[in-house]
């Protein structure tokens, strides 16, 4: 028998080893994601069209009509803004809104901050952080009645201590002088367990060998707060700041259900005066020129608060 003898197969003129005729295969394309992107994108700018962008184009409108619900618009120029400067309920919304956002983002933010540190250099308890978030969990028409009867100046339970302590009654939705710190109040309590959190989270980004360091050093727990805490955590206390700005000037729940912008305007807030210029008195063009005066004011202050908090800068980059 004589020997197999193997024959290798011709290899083509550019030495790729491929034998003659073998169809060449062409090169994948890197799949382009964009349009699986757009498709899940579409519903939620769907949803933005109709309910953010929309009614806000529509809102923009109306401001320069006469719409009262009752009545088809009629274009009025710059009458409802002409109109808005000379109201002094507008101005004093504004100022009572003013008042409050100042009381309740100081108690919040400084609580807040307390809270964060305490567990951020004690506990890291999973059953404390849950706790703090249950107030905020529950809805603001719930927690506006809840403080409500709570403070009832007749059956109010905090009424009551104070009676058995000697103290006396106190109105707190009902006196002018304690109309608006309670309500802020009010929120403080609702909302300072979840501030404290998104602060928590932030300062759980701060290198654990900076407090390690400073400790070798002899700082206390004041002074590593202060020179380290804070410094790092600004563009997280920048973004609560922001948040709460723009939460606070949006208070409306709360006195819907309690005070109901009373006693004598000591609560009526902007958000407030807009719903009973709007579905009270049916003046929705000048309820929407006030409305965007009110986006214009949150627009400015925003922008001059992450300016002066440097909010896109960070000490840990």
């Amino acid at each position: 028998m004589g020997a197999n003898i193997a024959v290798a197969p011709r290899r083509d003129r550019t030495g790729s080893g491929r034998p003659p005729g073998a169809a060449r295969r062409k090169p994948r394309r890197a799949r382009d994601g964009r349009r699986v992107a757009w498709f899940f994108l579409a519903p939620a700018l769907l949803g933005f069209a109709l309910f953010y962008a929309y009614p806000t184009v529509k809102g923009i409108y109306y401001s320069f009509t006469d719409f009262t619900l009752l009545s088809d618009p009629a274009f009025v120029g710059t009458g409802n803004y002409r109109k808005l400067i000379g109201d002094d309920q507008f101005w004093n919304a504004l100022k009572v809104t003013g008042y409050y956002v100042v009381v309740n983002i100081g108690s919040q933010t400084l609580l807040a901050l307390l809270l964060a540190t305490l567990m951020h250099r004690l506990t890291r308890s999973m059953a404390l952080r849950a706790m703090l978030l249950v107030p905020w969990l529950v809805p603001n028409v719930t927690v506006g009645l809840l403080w409500m009867w709570l403070l009832d100046a007749n059956l109010g339970f905090v009424n009551h201590v104070l009676n058995a302590l000697g103290l006396g009654t106190t109105g707190f939705f009902t006196a002018p002088g304690w109309a608006m710190p309670t309500v802020a109040g009010v929120n403080t309590w609702a909302y300072t367990g979840y501030t404290a959190l998104l602060l928590y989270a932030g300062m759980l980004q701060v290198p654990p060998h900076l407090y390690e360091s400073a400790s070798l050093d002899g700082a206390g727990e004041v002074r590593m707060f202060t020179s380290i805490t804070l410094p790092l955590l600004r563009p997280v206390l920048a973004l609560v700041l922001v948040v709460s700005l723009i939460g606070s000037f949006q208070l409306f729940d709360t006195i819907a259900v309690t005070t109901k912008g009373g006693p004598v305007g000591a609560t009526r807030v902007i958000y407030y005066y807009i719903y009973e210029q709007a579905f009270t008195k049916f003046h929705m063009g000048y309820a929407s020129a006030v409305a965007v005066v009110l986006a214009v004011v949150l627009g400015v202050l925003t922008a001059v608060q992450m300016r002066l908090l440097r909010a896109s800068r960070s000490d840990l980059a």
